[in-house]
């Protein structure tokens, strides 16, 4: 049992090395931001996962910005806490300087709304 767990450990290392800084650095504020939005509402980590319809050792992996959990996992307590429409808009490219002066060059036209 004992080398099976070094193991684990040893692959687990290798997988957080080869993260880059910066992505290991935003997953940890993602974590800590929704650890402040799960707090400003007053709930507690067990609520927010059942929730989201996982465990609470998998809330807490996402909290402290393990990057080894799921997109499916951040989506699913992102709406649980009321953020997932402002996650999604924060990425849409043609709410950006470039996007929309790119858009009619690259892209076929958006169906708006």
């Amino acid at each position: 049992m004992g080398f099976l767990v070094a193991v684990i450990a040893r692959e687990a290392v290798v997988a957080r090395s080869s993260v880059p800084a910066r992505t290991r650095l935003a997953a940890q504020r993602i974590g800590e931001y929704l650890t402040v939005w799960r707090k400003l509402q007053g709930l507690t980590a067990e609520q927010v996962a059942d929730r989201a319809g996982m465990s609470r050792d998998t809330l807490r992996k996402l909290e402290h910005g393990e990057v080894t959990v799921g997109f499916d996992v951040f989506l699913n307590v992102a709406r649980v806490l009321g953020t997932l429409d402002r996650a999604v808009e924060a990425l849409d490219p043609y709410e950006t300087d470039l996007g929309r002066a790119r858009a009619d060059q690259a892209l076929p036209k958006r169906v708006r709304r």
